[in-house]
């Protein structure tokens, strides 16, 4: 396609907005979708070639570059500007809140595949390791979560003290930690195993259960308690 047309010069057949009326959003590219959202492209190229480029901005791959992108970044892309950088950073959050509210539904805490869906968008896409805790009443329903830590997650790092101050100000009878890694890889490192014995040990202590350690990949998990490792 010639990147000089404008969406006008491209037949009406081909055109991302008439094509999805005519054929439905499912017909759509992912370029196209994105195209149809951003409505104009910039001086140069139409909205489709705009859209082409930024989901293949420096060897990304696609959709998932959208949710790693900053609006900082997203700014440094040719012909992005504060409004377009805004409008992709919203289409990022709203997929994230869709994929969330989706999985609510199934979310059990005595259910690690549904716990580990409910925070995957949350935390899949994150490119710093980030530790949630989650705090837990006696029939297991959610008394309140937090973040304990965001960058390099290990036992040197988090104690048990800064968590289980929080789980005792919540009255929280057990917790489960999730965390994610960035590289996609979800299986538990020397650094997680020890943080996850350290902090089953205090809990015994003080009488508020471990229930599992979580670790996020990149649409995968391990549950250290489905695999034996608690």
């Amino acid at each position: 396609m010639n990147q000089t047309h404008t969406m006008k010069e491209i037949p009406a057949i081909e055109r991302p907005y008439e094509k999805c009326e005519r054929r439905g959003a499912e017909s759509l590219s992912d370029a196209e979708l994105l195209a149809v959202l951003l409505r104009t492209g910039t001086r140069g190229e139409n909205a489709l070639v705009l859209a082409e480029r930024i989901l293949y901005h420096a060897g990304e791959t696609g959709l998932l570059s959208i949710h790693q992108f900053s609006r900082e970044r997203l700014k440094r892309i040719r012909g992005i500007g504060k409004v377009k950088a805004i409008q992709i950073s919203c289409i990022s959050e709203l997929a994230k809140r869709l994929a969330k509210e989706s999985a609510h539904e199934l979310l059990s805490f005595k259910d690690p595949d549904s716990i580990a869906q409910y925070y995957m968008e949350d935390l899949r896409h994150d490119r710093q390791e980030r530790m949630k805790l989650l705090m837990l009443n006696s029939r297991s329903k959610l008394m309140g979560e937090t973040d304990i830590s965001k960058g390099t997650v290990n036992a040197s790092l988090i104690t048990p003290r800064e968590l289980f101050i929080e789980a005792l100000q919540k009255n929280a009878v057990s917790i489960i930690i999730m965390h994610n890694h960035p590289s996609g890889d979800p299986a538990p490192s020397t650094e997680d195993m020890l943080l996850t014995k350290r902090i089953m040990k205090a809990g015994e202590l003080i009488g508020i259960e471990l229930l599992d350690h979580i670790i996020i990949g990149n649409n995968r998990y391990i549950s250290f308690r489905r695999e034996g490792l608690l």
